[in-house]
Formats: structure tokens, sequence, C-alpha cells
């Protein structure tokens, strides 16, 4: 360096040699991600997102301000990951951070925090430190943001939690989705070609306001229509994915024969099925116990065929949500009470099940679910998606429905199943339930039902998932608040994951599964150990206080005697 700076042009040399590295510095750029989960690293779905990105892009994120420790977390991991997100982006991501309502009137912030209601912005509320004070006090925060493009927008919000977790882990898991929640509104937002998704009608399937949420979701992601079973024709080339939802009435032979040649030809189906006739309301208006008897669908041997059978019985499981009842009598007034109803079971992923659909994803409500066997079939790769928690029963048929089914603790020791299935997925090429049936004459016929050439097996991979309860995807209709979102119980004010669950469904079958994989991402949540806090905490504050004082004075007292004995001599 030395001689570099002796030389004539040595000064202009350097200069020119550090202006040369920030310049490629700048062009090329790396870091290093050294975090056991990845924290600070993007899915290379991600990265091909954003590199195909035609257009600007902008995203208003509204967690900023005054806000808690654990908020405030979230909101620096939204920064960084934006600003990943940025770099990726050829110049055609923007993002900034803005409180709502500032430095507005009341009357104005009112009309801005409605109107950011109802595209989907979530209010929280708060509690913050004052500064200087041990005062806490509460205030309204947006964990939420808006991404925009090209006239178009879609809100994110930022939280993500399950029911039972504290605020701290909850945070955590929000942070840990944070990735997936982006890509998928920037991808619904840029995407230029929307999916069929056609709904099957003609046996029974509801048509009225119970699933108005979920028509609601299917027409703001995807073409949506109705299919007339008997009438229509199923082609796998136009119509992506079908949806089977409650059927109350049998598939004839022609429906089947539809519904199976639209998948030999690489159609992806999802069934919705009701084994059982059992409601609520049947179990009120009867004031007594009932039987739960069989729909009789006709469709047990094509789902055999498949890979799966629903049995005719009623999953009960004592990790379950609530139902009001009347417990009692006084002063010639019902008395009720929300007590749990193991007929609801709360479903989750089982734990050996990391599938980006159910992973990292709450408790699904269920209403009177069948439980669902696996069964031999060639080729086909069978994952269970939801299943009940570890105190679980089956009720086999004839299954009696009773308003209380669980009085004493000779009923509690019945519940000793685990993870009873009750959605899963079947992926590979599946063989028709019609092979070797037919004659040329009933082919040709089939051709003609179908539009198709009858094949006897599949000649494109598909997809299908099974789900042993209709009710996941139909939504509570009230008299104040008309149609609720699907997941929501009326009387609990809590939204379970039903409508995430239901729209993973559809994305996995039709959509960009890559992108669904980015819910994989997990961030491990090490925390320390309370006890250990309170005990050692004079300890510790002494080591962090102390210690670096020592170690200066005793530096210095080094560099002095080195001093003192280098220029004594």
């Amino acid at each position: 360096m030395q001689n570099l700076l002796d030389k004539k042009y040595g000064w202009a040399i350097l200069i020119a040699l550090f202006i040369g590295i920030v310049s490629i510095s700048s062009l090329y750029h790396t870091k290093l991600d050294l975090t056991a989960e990845k924290r600070y690293s993007l899915s290379h779905a991600t990265k091909d997102l954003l590199g195909n990105l035609n257009d600007d892009i902008e995203i208003e994120v509204y967690l900023t301000g005054n806000l808690s420790s654990g908020f405030k977390k979230l909101s620096i991991a939204t920064d960084e990951l934006l600003e990943n997100y940025r770099d990726y982006s050829n110049g055609h991501l923007h993002f900034y951070f803005k409180k709502p309502g500032e430095g507005l009137r009341d009357s104005a912030k009112v009309l801005l925090y409605d109107s950011l209601t109802r595209i989907g912005v979530k209010v929280f509320n708060n509690q913050v430190n004052e500064k200087n004070t041990d005062e806490k006090t509460e205030r309204l925060i947006f964990p939420s943001a808006i991404v925009r493009y090209k006239g178009k927008l879609l809100p994110v919000d930022l939280m993500s939690g399950k029911s039972g977790m504290d605020e701290e882990s909850t945070l955590n898991y929000s942070e840990a989705l944070l990735e997936f929640k982006f890509d998928d509104a920037i991808h619904k937002l840029t995407q230029t070609t929307f999916p069929v998704v056609a709904y099957a009608a003609g046996n029974g399937e509801p048509l009225n306001p119970t699933i108005r949420d979920l028509f609601d979701m299917m027409r703001n992601n995807y073409r949506f229509g109705v299919m007339d079973m008997k009438n229509g024709i199923l082609n796998a080339d136009t119509i992506k994915a079908l949806l089977i939802v409650k059927p109350a009435t049998a598939f004839t032979e022609d429906e089947k024969i539809k519904i199976d040649q639209y998948v030999m030809q690489g159609g992806k189906v999802i069934w919705l099925i009701d084994k059982l006739y059992a409601e609520f309301d049947s179990l009120l208006r009867a004031k007594n116990d009932f039987v739960a008897y069989d729909k009789g669908l006709n469709i047990d041997d094509l789902l055999f065929k498949y890979g799966v059978r629903i049995n005719p019985d009623l999953v009960q499981d004592l990790t379950c949500a609530k139902q009001p009842l009347v417990v009692g009598n006084a002063g010639g007034q019902p008395q009720i009470e929300r007590i749990p109803f193991p007929y609801y079971p709360l479903l989750a992923a089982p734990p050996a099940t990391h599938h980006a659909i159910s992973k990292n994803l709450d408790q699904v409500l269920s209403y009177f679910p069948s439980s669902i066997d696996t069964v031999k079939a060639p080729g086909i790769t069978k994952t269970v998606l939801l299943s009940s928690d570890t105190n679980s029963r089956t009720i086999g048929t004839p299954a009696w429905v009773k308003l209380k089914s669980v009085e004493t603790d000779d009923d509690l020791k019945t519940f000793t199943k685990s993870y009873i299935p009750i959605a899963v997925l079947l992926e590979g090429k599946f063989h028709s339930l019609y092979a070797n049936r037919f004659t040329k004459e009933m082919q040709d016929s089939v051709q003609k039902l179908t539009g198709v050439p009858f094949l006897p097996s599949a000649i494109k991979e598909s997809k299908q998932i099974v789900i042993s309860d209709a009710d996941l995807a139909t939504n509570v209709v009230t008299q104040t608040q008309g149609p609720l979102a699907m997941g929501t119980q009326q009387f609990e004010n809590y939204q379970f994951a039903n409508r995430e669950f239901i729209m993973n469904c559809v994305d996995y079958l039709v959509g960009n599964d890559a992108i669904l994989e980015t819910r994989n991402k997990d961030l491990t949540l090490r925390l320390l150990d309370k006890n250990k806090v309170a005990e050692q905490k004079t300890f510790w504050q002494a080591i962090n206080i102390i210690v670096p004082v020592v170690l200066i004075i005793a530096f210095g007292l080094l560099m002095q005697w080195q001093r003192r004995k280098k220029y004594a001599s």
C-alpha cells in the first residue's frame, strides 16, 4: 500500500479502485443467511414472481407508529422482507410505511378507518407503555398492508395465529407467513389468465345464502360458475376444477361417468360430502335424540376406486367448538350456556403431515364429520390434510345424535382415538371405475355423453381432495348480519381457518402451488427460560454491567504497565 502511494499516480489509482469496487458492488450483491431456518432467504417461487414483474407495484404498510415490542418486531420483519423483495423486482416494487389518519381530524379519521375496514384492513387494539411511566395505554394499530397494481388493490393481513396462542407466539407465527401472504397478493394481482372453477349442481347441492362466502371467494379469484351435472359436459381442458359441495340426492350412473371421465382427462375435484344426514336444526326440532341416516349418494364405489372410503359414522372430539344449549330452568326462564359440543370437532393437520395446504393453519371448524379410511389404489399418493385431535371417538351406524353425548366419566374414557382423518389429498394417475366393464357400444354411448373417447385410465396426472364434512365450506346466516364468513360460529365471535383451508385447496389444485409452498416456512421461537431469568437476574445484570467496566480498566492498566516497562528501560 505504501509503495502504491509513493508512486506518481498512486492516489489516483487508489481512488479509481475504490470507485470501481463501489460500482461493482452496486450492480452485484449477495447476502449470507446464516440462520438455521433461512429466515432472511426468499424462495425460488418468490424470486421468479418478482423477476417477472413488467410494471410497477406499490405496497403501503400501515403497521407503524408507537407499537409494543412484539408488533415493532413484526413491523421490522415486514420492512426487511420488502427490502429483499425490492432487490429482486428489477426496480418495479416500491413500498412505504404510513400511519392511517395521521394529521387528520377525528371525523375524517373515522371515515378513513371505516373505508379501510370495508376493503379488508383489520384494526387491532395494542397496549403500549408510555415513555417515562409504567402506565399502559391502548392504541389502534393496523397490522395490514395494501398492495396496488394497475389500478387494482388487495389487502394483506400481516397477522396470523392459532386459537390459544400467546401474543409472542402469534407474532412469530405471523412473521413466518409474511412471504406467502405478499406472494399470494402479488400473484393474484399480476396474473393474466384465470382458471375456470365449476360448482356442481343437480343433486341437491345448496344454492342459497349458506354458500354465499364460498361463491364470493371463488368469483374474486377465478372464473367461476355453476355446472348442471345432468345436462352439462365436463371438459378438463376448460374446467380446471370441480367443486362438489353437500349433495343431498343420489348421483345417477351418467353423472358418475361424467365425473370419472373428467378425472381421467386430468380434471381436479374437491369432494365436500356429508355421508350421513346429521344437522343441529334436526336435533332442536326433534327435541330428543335422533338417528343420523345414510344419504345414499351412490358415490362410494367411485371414491373407493380413487383411494378413500367415507365411513357411515360420526366423529366426536373433546377439542371442539361450543354450542349454546339449555342447561336448566330458573323462574320459568330457560338457562342457556355455551358448552363444548363434541359433534363440532376442531380440525388441524396431523403431526405427520407437513403439506402446504394445511401447515401453519389455524384450527378448522367442522360440523358432524365422518371418518375417512384410505384404501389401496395403485399409483395414488394419499396425504391426510385434516384430522381430529388426540381425544376422539367414532359413533358407528346407527349413529345416535344426542344433545348431551358426554355426561359421565365413563363417557370420557371412550375418547381413545387420535388423529382421525377428515380431509385427504389424492394425487397421481387414477384408474376408471368403469374400466373393463363397458362393451364397445357402451363406450360409444359414453363418448356421446362426455364428448371424448372413453378412457380406462388417466392420461394426465390429477389431484382430488375428499372432505367428509360439507359444512366446512358453508356459512351461518343470521337475521341481523346475514351470511357470516366461512368458519365463523355464531355467538363465539371467532373465525376459524375454514376460508383459508378451502382457498388453499383450490389454489393447490389449479393455482400456483409453488407459491403455496412458502407456507411451509418455520421460524423457531427461541424463548428464554422465565424461571432461570427470575433466579439469575442479579447475576447476569452484574456480568453485563460490571464485567465490561473491569475489562476496560484491566486493559488500560496493562497498556500503562507495558509503556512504563518499555520506556523505563
